[in-house]
């Protein structure tokens, strides 16, 4: 029997994205007029950052209406893979972004010409990591109360602008009372593309796990098959699987019952292991339990390989 049940989150991902996307583009423009006019080339790179977040935002936005769909002809698993791609497109605009701003910085560094940033410089790189360190514990604590993957990947760019507007600031106030650092500033936009290079990968690389299939850690498989063998009719277990779809978590499991049980009997328990398996707070939307009789000689020679409780 498989029992699949998924709540559509799509409107509580766009609700939340819809705030960071509006923080984001007030930031990015913000950060990119003080920069340019303040005479900061790291600001102007933690502005682009910013600007980056508002793309994603974007992303999530369009992805959820797709995410959510339910299950068809063609995608008989429904479509949580969309969210798993676009955490990796999140992943690769975050990369990208980093690659071009620590590109700038090193050609300003190698030109020798630095630049002289003034105090709303540093007054507006406070306001940015106070704002996205807001942000990102908004946006993480909704992203893992409805368990979107998505959500808390862009939850950890915010983040990742927080911390990149830190080394800003610190070169920032370097800049202003030691003009003689003329590259403090540059060294300011480099630090940022570390720190954004980072994120990304961060973000990606689980990602691209699911894609091949990521099973449940140890801790969560352990928790499920607790809950599978809890069931007082479930003798032992065997052939305990599972894998991710976007931020959902597929399981099938063989339960092993009395053989003397009748049909219904055994189609009632694997049923109920399926609605305990759903309900376990692992983020469970497909259950496939199979049954098998139990039999003597194999347990007692081993030939099969159970989990008993």
């Amino acid at each position: 029997m498989t029992r699949v049940r998924k709540k559509d989150d799509g409107a509580d991902v766009r609700k939340v994205t819809w705030v960071g996307l509006f923080w984001n583009a007030a930031l990015s423009v913000a950060k990119f007029v003080v920069g340019v006019f303040g005479n900061s080339q790291a600001l102007v790179a933690d502005a682009i950052h910013s600007a980056s977040d508002f793309a994603t935002d974007i992303a999530v936005i369009v992805g959820s209406r797709y995410w959510n769909s339910p299950p068809d002809a063609e995608h008989p698993y429904g479509h949580r893979r969309f969210e798993t791609l676009i955490t990796i497109g999140i992943g690769l605009a975050v990369a990208a972004v980093g690659v071009g701003i620590g590109y700038n910085a090193v050609l300003g560094l190698l030109s020798g010409e630095g630049s002289h940033p003034e105090y709303i410089v540093a007054v507006m790189a406070t306001a940015s990591i106070v704002v996205k360190e807001i942000l990102f514990r908004y946006t993480r604590a909704a992203g893992r109360k409805i368990r979107s993957q998505a959500l808390e990947a862009n939850a950890w760019h915010h983040r990742s602008d927080a911390f990149s507007s830190i080394p800003v600031l610190i070169a920032v106030v370097f800049a202003i009372v030691l003009p003689q650092l003329w590259f403090a500033d540059s060294v300011g936009a480099l630090i940022v593309a570390f720190f954004i290079l980072h994120s990304a990968y961060e973000i990606a690389w689980p990602g691209v796990h699911q894609l091949a299939d990521r099973g449940a850690s140890a801790e969560i498989q352990d928790k499920l098959k607790g809950v599978a063998l809890s069931h007082p009719k479930v003798i032992s277990l065997h052939g305990f699987r599972s894998r991710y779809v976007g931020s959902d978590l597929h399981v099938d499991v063989h339960i092993v019952v009395d053989s003397l049980m009748t049909l219904k009997d055994a189609h009632d328990v694997a049923e109920e292991v399926e609605e305990m398996l759903i309900d376990s707070g692992e983020n469970v939307v497909d259950a496939l339990v199979h049954i098998d009789p139990f039999n003597p000689a194999k347990a007692h020679s081993k030939g099969i390989k159970t989990i008993d409780r």
